[in-house]
């Protein structure tokens, strides 16, 4: 199985870190529960606190689309959308 590893960082504007942390914790249970999760942490950059990070784990990009799609990620990015700087999405292979 080649697991797909993708690294999400969402950075908050100045004044919306906690906004911005409470709606992304709350995606972190549903999200575990989908097919194809195999870990999903959310992290706070620890010198910069408009930074968010989730470290994911899947069993395919498929199922990593599918979790794009997801009735909880759309609903959280359309209420935190426009308390967001920018949003990068990087999808990884394993090399070593």
């Amino acid at each position: 199985m080649s697991v797909l590893t993708c690294i999400a960082k969402i950075q908050a504007k100045a004044g919306a870190e906690e906004q911005v942390k409470q709606a992304l914790s709350k995606l972190l249970e549903p999200t575990r529960q989908e097919e194809g999760c195999l870990n999903y942490d959310l992290h706070v950059d620890n010198e910069d606190p408009t930074i968010f990070m989730f470290h994911e784990n899947w069993q395919s990009e498929a199922m990593l689309d599918q979790h794009l799609e997801s009735k909880h990620i759309k609903e959280c990015f359309e209420l935190i959308g426009g308390l967001l700087a920018s949003v990068e999405i990087n999808r990884l292979s394993k090399i070593g």
